[in-house]
């Protein structure tokens, strides 16, 4: 199984950052099944907009890549995922097999040299037609397109749609979920494939055409393939021993804005290739932010060790894959992050576990005893319990994730429920009824033994803090519709540990507004990549800072900061640098002028949350009295940009 392969232009927010999650709940789950799992990740490094990115940069885009490489390998590793192999399309083996794929599929007639002119979006390494275009811009990203015309190679694409519309109309499990399939039949395939281009002549940094020194291969053709040269194929006919093992992939797991290029152009490569399609392609939707697509020129990235940073790393994972539909996308934001880590994190996991072992420990010394005394109520349930692996594995079977996991934590919630109704703590009182007291605590300790056992894969620190404390190991998953398998007088640990601590959204609102402000601050400083909203801003690092005169506490907290919304904002005719603002600031609105009219349109701030200095004295500009300031970043080049803070804060919010 894969994952897409990262783009290595900057460093990945938490919706990239989701899917190498997914994808390692899978496999982990797998692999408890018993499968023998082969789990792939990696870089995608090489086409235009890395060159440009190193060149703006001041490097070379090796130098580049290698950086950004590193910096989402760190962040797969620090999510905790068991990827067996991670490749970087600027691997040698992967080039010298892509370069000989390209020659083979032009020896055989599938490529051939003629000349592109159209439209072509750099973000999206993609080549549009005029009619494609939505106003006069990317169809699929929104952003300005530039007109190119260069001699190039092409794919003859038609001649394999049949055949792919063939496989897909037999094969109804190859693109998942439905609807993704459905797109791609009506609005791909059945009006005709064209030609694809699948060389640039303009660009630089790329794997070289064999035989044209004046091509390097287009991304997409070089980026698909890792699939296959990651695991050993060799396009002359001596792939390795892996590869006939591993191939044909059984999931590649992807996000849906790259679904065409993984079930129309990768199928096609393959048929061109004579090697067997993957068995399944499924494009999972998007965790959006304030329902907006993340991006850094919208000002509305979260990453994933900002997150790890204030929540830990399994509380991530299981917001993520718990907060994730099937099909339609999901939403995350710090306050949610907050009311699902107290709500089904600290109360409903942890604290069934702090409550189990505290009360072993105060009424059996820790010992934990099957005293065989059941009561009705007990059936219930182990209903439940032993019914529950079945219930996961149904939705495992049909990737629905976050089904998945509501039903182990569907256990948990039952676990509860089931202390409410057998009330230890009343029967501790009875000394006739410490045998019972004694089968209630066993039925508890080996519930969560299983649930914990399903839990691993989606939480395996978790998982594993929780077997220590029951001093016990993850049961094997042909044994989780067992009741009964716990040990009867072994002994839990004396000090139960807090898995999950409550938070207070106050707190983690206020180091959020810290983080931001710092983004914004970056973001400022290197607005270049505000453009294509992948960039990863490291030029900030760079700026001397000059430092003034030290100054006493006092003397800042006499400044009074707070949270604005703006209500209008328009042009000063007069002026060719000022702006007219109407800022809402809690219960009142607050006129101020700004000279920020070279950096923005006053239509893109109306509604945007800004940092406002309240308490300073009103002043007269271009003949308009302003009353306080908004607070921007400078770069070294003169560049400002305002810096937003959470836009969840609600307007008059102190900033301290």
């Amino acid at each position: 199984m894969t994952t897409a392969i990262a783009y290595a232009s900057g460093k990945p927010h938490i919706g990239n950052t989701y899917e190498i999650v997914l994808a390692d709940a899978i496999a982990r789950y797998r692999r408890q099944q018993g499968y023998d799992v082969f789990f792939q990740t990696g870089t995608d490094e090489h086409g235009i907009k890395i060159e440009n990115k190193a060149n703006e940069a001041g490097v070379t885009p090796k130098e580049y890549v290698d950086k950004v490489a590193g910096e989402i390998k760190r962040i797969w590793d620090l999510m905790n995922t068991s990827y067996d192999k991670f490749i970087r399309t600027t691997d040698d083996d992967h080039e010298k097999q892509v370069a000989k794929m390209f020659t083979k599929m032009y020896e055989q007639g599938d490529i051939y040299k003629d000349t592109y002119e159209g439209w072509y979006c750099t973000p999206c390494e993609s080549f549009w037609t005029e009619s494609q275009l939505v106003d006069g811009k990317c169809p699929d990203c929104g952003r300005p397109v530039t007109r190119e015309k260069e001699e190039t190679y092409f794919f003859k694409m038609s001649k394999y749609a049949d055949r792919l519309i063939e496989h897909i109309n037999t094969h109804p499990e190859f693109i998942q979920p439905v609807s993704r399939k459905n797109e791609m039949m009506n609005n791909f395939l059945l009006p005709g494939l064209k030609d694809l281009c699948v060389s640039r002549s303009t660009i630089k940094w790329g794997i070289p055409v064999e035989f044209d020194n004046n091509n390097v291969i287009y991304v997409w053709l070089d980026a698909l393939t890792n699939y296959i040269t990651g695991i050993g194929y060799d396009a002359e006919g001596n792939s390795t021993e892996q590869y006939k093992k591993l191939w044909p992939a059984d999931l590649h797991l992807i996000g849906k804005d790259i679904i065409r290029f993984h079930t129309i152009y990768w199928p096609i490569f393959l048929m061109s290739l004579g090697e067997p399609l993957p068995k399944q392609v499924f494009g999972h939707p998007w965790l959006l932010r304030a329902d907006d697509k993340m991006s850094k020129s919208r000002g509305n990235v979260i990453y994933a060790d900002d997150l790890v940073d204030l929540f830990g790393v399994d509380a991530v994972r299981y917001f993520v894959l718990h907060e994730m539909p099937f099909e339609n996308d999901g939403v995350i934001s710090w306050e949610l992050m907050v009311e699902r880590t107290n709500s089904d994190l600290a109360n409903t996991l942890g604290n069934l576990v702090n409550r189990t072992i505290a009360m072993t420990n105060k009424y059996f010394g820790g010992v934990v005893r099957d005293a065989g005394v059941a009561e009705a109520v007990d059936d219930d349930l182990k209903a439940k319990v032993t019914g529950t692996a079945a219930a996961v594995d149904a939705k495992m079977e049909e990737l629905r994730i976050a089904d998945a996991l509501t039903e182990i934590f569907a256990l948990f919630k039952r676990c509860n429920k089931y202390i409410d109704e057998t009330e230890p703590w009343i029967l501790a009182k009875d000394e006739a009824k410490q045998d019972r007291l004694a089968t209630v605590l066993y039925n508890l300790v080996e519930s969560i033994t299983i649930g914990a056992s399903l839990l691993q894969a989606f939480m395996p620190e978790t998982a594993e803090r929780i077997f220590a404390q029951l001093n016990t190991e993850q049961r094997a998953f042909e044994q989780l519709d067992q009741f009964g398998l716990y040990p009867s007088g072994n002994k839990v640990t004396e000090k139960p540990e807090i898995l999950f601590a409550r938070m207070d959204v106050k707190e983690v609102m206020e180091k959020v507004a810290v983080i931001e402000a710092a983004q914004a601050a970056a973001a400022g400083a290197a607005e270049a990549d505000a453009a294509d909203g992948d960039g990863d801003a490291e030029a900030a690092d760079d700026v001397h800072v000059e430092l003034k005169d030290e100054i006493e506490y006092g003397d800042f907290a006499k400044l009074q900061f707070v949270v604005g919304e703006v209500i209008s904002c328009e042009e000063v005719k007069k002026s060719k640098k000022l702006l007219l603002f109407q800022v809402k600031v809690g219960d009142q609105t607050r006129q101020i002028v700004s000279g920020i009219k070279k950096w923005y349109k006053p239509e893109e701030l109306v509604g945007k949350k800004v940092m406002v200095l309240l308490n300073l004295k009103p002043a007269k500009l271009a003949g308009l009295m302003s009353e306080g300031m908004l607070l921007s970043a400078e770069d070294p080049d003169g560049n400002v940009r305002l810096i937003h803070p959470s836009d969840e804060m609600p307007a008059g919010s102190e900033i301290c």
